[in-house]
């Protein structure tokens, strides 16, 4: 008579083990999900660039007034997004965080396109001419404000541009009221100066696609400035 089957009772330490392979299975596979989703969006943005580049093929190169535009506002740009990812932290108003986070993110992407065409055209990242030189001159100088004698503070103002003690005041006051209204004051400011930058290198401008970006960049920064005046109403900043 053949043997019966012989049937093995569970391995509790087996079934255990089992367990947390499935789960470090699982919990690996959370962990690459969001790397997954940066890869495609860094491979979104890298195709964006060079659809940016090849959109309009071959065109009449820059000029200086590309050059010192995709420079100085890049500086003007960094600035923007360091108040908003303070303003982005801290707030307590919904409208102002979500106007916060697009300024942040929409000033940090078009500062790497403008990177970008220094690269492309082969242009030093720092010029030795001061800020807005290319701009000398013209109706849109801020006023006469750029002269060769005018200092880098004095530049930095006529841009728009926080102090550092202004900067060290929005941190101090974040999270309240008085910090809400005094970003959208900085930010309407920092706006107001990067608006006749834009209207400079549309006119003296040769690159097409520095035209076109920076019309863009107005009119978005037009909206902003109309959204965030709407909201120092609506909270009551004086």
């Amino acid at each position: 008579m053949p043997d019966a089957q012989r049937i093995e009772p569970d391995d509790p330490e087996a079934d255990a083990s089992s367990e947390r392979a499935a789960g470090s299975s699982g919990s690996a596979r959370r962990r690459r999900w969001p790397l997954i989703a940066l890869a495609i969006v860094l491979v979104a943005g890298a195709a964006f660039a060079i659809g940016r580049f090849t959109t309009f093929g071959a065109v009449t190169g820059p000029n200086d007034a590309d050059v010192g535009f995709a420079r100085d506002m890049q500086v003007h740009h960094s600035q923007a997004v360091e108040m908003a990812l303070i303003e982005y932290a801290a707030t307590t108003d919904e409208e102002l965080r979500f106007t916060a986070y697009d300024i942040a993110t929409g000033q940090a992407a078009q500062g790497g396109e403008m990177y970008g065409w220094l690269v492309e055209w082969g242009a030093p990242q720092y010029g030795t001419d001061p800020l807005m030189a290319w701009m000398q001159g013209t109706e849109h100088d801020h006023g006469g404000a750029v002269t060769p004698t005018a200092t880098d503070a004095e530049l930095r103002d006529a841009m728009g541009m926080a102090t550092d003690d202004q900067l060290a005041e929005l941190r101090a006051k974040a999270g309240t009221m008085a910090g809400d209204c005094l970003f959208v004051d900085l930010m309407v400011t920092h706006h107001t100066g990067a608006l006749e930058m834009v209207e400079a290198v549309r006119e003296l401008g040769a690159d097409p696609r520095v035209h076109q970006v920076a019309g863009a960049m107005g009119e978005t920064q037009q909206r902003e400035i109309d959204a965030m005046n709407a909201i120092a109403d609506r909270i009551g900043c004086e």
